[in-house]
């Protein structure tokens, strides 16, 4: 062991523990011992010790009494209480007390080591053997990279490529890192080129084998949730990514059991005025367009891209004959948030309850614009880190407290994900054409062919379309379209950000996840 341990040891009965000791010092561990609580506080606050083993059952100041003292003095040790009692309230006591460790008398030295290894060690092992593991499971990926021929394929491996990417990030030595990303980008090469080739033919209602998608989601995800007779919270998190939602899911577990986790593809563009729309309409834009034309709004509309959604459920709910009652609710601003959680008890009353929550994506727009929040997530841990943060402080956590407590059904999803990009590609379009990065809509639009998907019939993807030559251009991989004027300042602006609209793993394929209230 190359690191030496010092450790405090306090317990009446010191003298009988010289085995595990001696045991301990053979280990390279150096040990102070006391016979006393008041000895031990002494000591803490003259040294600084690595753990202390606390004896629980000590004459004058108890064991539960000294751990209240050192950690007044010094909170960030931590402490092991031993005992020879199996009561569940000193337990509960130690527990409590924020221990790092409890064991039972007899002892042995192994069990104390271990003790010792797990508390110090820990980060260090797990460092090392996720590393390990992630070496172990590289050629496994490259293997089903080279396999993967179904939408089915892809969505498990881009689960197993977030996995990685979060259990190489919780780490210190992010060694790997670079590796992963690597194998993500390759990853996402060979996906665009599966986009490509495959795309066309899930728009045509015959074909049987294509992924649940934006505009079946409700009837096939939410509606069959009702028959629960409970009242059920559709939520919606625009932007959200696989990985967000990963991170976002540890907060959750503990009100919450996961009763489904699985995903669904974002239909083109990735965008709110196609996907989330088309989400809630439960039809695609072209019938959204043709059909509904006085609630469609096209991406550059100045009317707002989604100012019907409301209107866009209770056509989803008719054409699907569920005469049910429901509330609608965007939160963008706190004070929203906060009006929702003072209706939450008449929300009850109704069948179905949907929510957008619009701060993920409010974050990636303000991230492109802002010099100060670009600081605050430089990076993807990091911008993982800052919706973390966000949700365990948000409205939307109590409001998911208030619904496990009252028994509620939740699905959580979002409308499509983000892309970070990094590489520009030179297009020229005239002024009609979209303004989005990722993809551009519009007529006479002249780029270099390649990394794009190009769509020359809109009606074969059942998009609309605006004039007789519109066409729509979807960029892949981490590209974002860049127009000559002005291209250096385009390009260094824009650099570096997170973008919709376009063909990636992370934009098209997104969570969907069902929530049972625990207790």
């Amino acid at each position: 062991m190359s690191q030496k341990f010092h450790i405090l040891w306090a317990d009446d009965e010191i003298d009988l523990l010289k085995p595990h000791i001696l045991f301990l010092r053979e280990k390279g561990c150096e040990i102070t011992t006391v016979n006393s609580g008041v000895d031990a506080i002494e000591e803490v606050e003259e040294k600084n010790f690595d753990v202390i083993f606390l004896d629980e059952m000590m004459p004058g100041m108890t064991g539960l009494e000294t751990l209240q003292q050192i950690k007044h003095i010094k909170p960030q040790i931590p402490v092991v209480m031993i005992t020879k009692s199996e009561e569940e309230h000193i337990m509960d006591d130690a527990i409590g007390g924020k221990i790092a460790d409890y064991l039972i008398k007899p002892l042995n030295p192994s069990q104390i080591w271990l003790s010792v290894k797990k508390i110090l060690q820990n980060k260090q092992l797990v460092d090392s053997k996720t590393a390990q593991n992630y070496q172990q499971e590289f050629m496994q990926i490259s293997y089903a990279l080279g396999d993967a021929n179904d939408h089915q394929a892809w969505a498990d491996l881009y689960k197993k490529l977030t996995f990685w990417e979060l259990e190489i990030d919780s780490t210190e030595n992010k060694s790997m890192l670079e590796v992963l990303e690597t194998q993500k980008a390759e990853a996402n090469a060979s996906f665009s080129r599966f986009v490509k080739e495959n795309y066309l033919d899930w728009m045509k209602d015959s074909n049987p084998d294509k992924p649940l998608m934006s505009h079946q989601v409700m009837k096939e995800r939410v509606f069959p949730v009702l028959k629960s007779k409970k009242p059920v919270f559709f939520i919606v998190i625009d932007n959200l990514r696989l990985d967000q939602w990963e991170e976002i899911e540890s907060l959750i577990s503990p009100y919450f059991h996961v009763e489904e986790k699985s995903t669904y593809y974002s239909i083109l563009p990735t965008t709110t005025a196609f996907a989330r729309n088309a989400l809630f309409s439960g039809m695609m834009p072209a019938d959204m367009a043709r059909l509904y034309p006085k609630f469609w709004e096209d991406e550059d509309s100045e009317e707002g891209k989604n100012n019907f959604e409301e209107d866009w459920i209770r056509i989803n709910l008719e054409k699907n004959r569920l005469p049910v009652k429901f509330s609608y609710h965007k939160i963008i601003q706190t004070q929203q948030g906060k009006t929702v959680l003072d209706q939450f008890h008449t929300m009850l009353q109704n069948d179905l309850n949907v929510l957008v929550y619009n701060f993920v994506d409010m974050v990636s727009h303000a991230r492109t614009d802002m010099k100060m929040i670009r600081e605050l997530a430089p990076d993807e841990s990091a911008y993982r880190s800052l919706t973390k943060s966000w949700f365990e402080h948000s409205s939307l956590f109590e409001l998911m407290k208030k619904i496990q407590h009252a028994g509620g059904e939740v699905i959580v999803t979002t409308d499509h994900g983000t892309k970070k990009v990094n590489k520009p590609y030179r297009i020229i379009g005239d002024k009609n054409v979209t303004t989005n990065l990722r993809y551009k809509q519009g007529k006479n639009l002249n780029f270099e062919p390649g990394k794009v998907f190009e769509i020359r019939k809109p009606e074969e993807a059942k998009l609309p379309r605006l004039n007789v030559s519109t066409s729509y251009v979807f960029a892949v991989e981490d590209y974002f379209f860049a127009y000559p004027n002005n291209y250096n300042y385009y390009v260094n602006y824009y650099k570096d950000t997170f973008q919709h609209g376009g063909i990636s793993l992370e934009e098209m394929i997104v969570p969907i996840v069902h929530l049972r209230p625990k207790g």
